[in-house]
């Protein structure tokens, strides 16, 4: 259990962080996603309670994929466990992209917008494996 919780607490956090700070990021470089965020027409306003699950989802994926990592870690024959950890959220970031190609084909929403989930997905996943491969060595 200790093999889950604590690198899966550990990378919900730091996935959540790396959220928070990319989104400020985004919206800097790319001023218009916030006009988008804005469109009561695509997404809830944020005094909706339920816009809450945007800083629960991080730590439940981390617990999720703190699980998947350790059944299959024992998997990934070559490199170090930082390494195996980085191949590791390598490969799940790939798996969220059909989610992405299909938000951006059934939702009126930019390819600016897509493009920052992929970047923050692509971030927020190397940082998770890089977690787990740290608190949950392979052997």
């Amino acid at each position: 259990m200790k093999k889950i919780v604590l690198p899966g607490l550990a990378a919900g956090l730091a996935m959540l962080a790396v959220s928070l700070v990319l989104g400020m990021l985004w919206g800097k470089i790319f001023p218009g996603l916030q006009a988008e965020y804005a469109n009561a027409n695509l997404f809830r306003p944020w005094s909706d309670p339920l816009m809450s699950f945007i800083f629960v989802q991080p730590l439940v994926m981390g617990f999720l994929l703190a699980w998947v990592w350790n059944k299959v870690k024992s998997s990934l024959k070559t490199g170090s466990s930082l390494n195996k950890g980085l191949k590791f959220g390598l490969a799940y970031w790939v798996i969220t992209l059909p989610g992405l190609l299909m938000s951006y084909s059934c939702f009126p929403i930019s390819g600016t917008m897509i493009l920052s989930w992929m970047l923050s997905m692509f971030v927020q996943a190397l940082i998770a494996g890089l977690v787990y491969g740290k608190m949950n060595p392979s052997r």
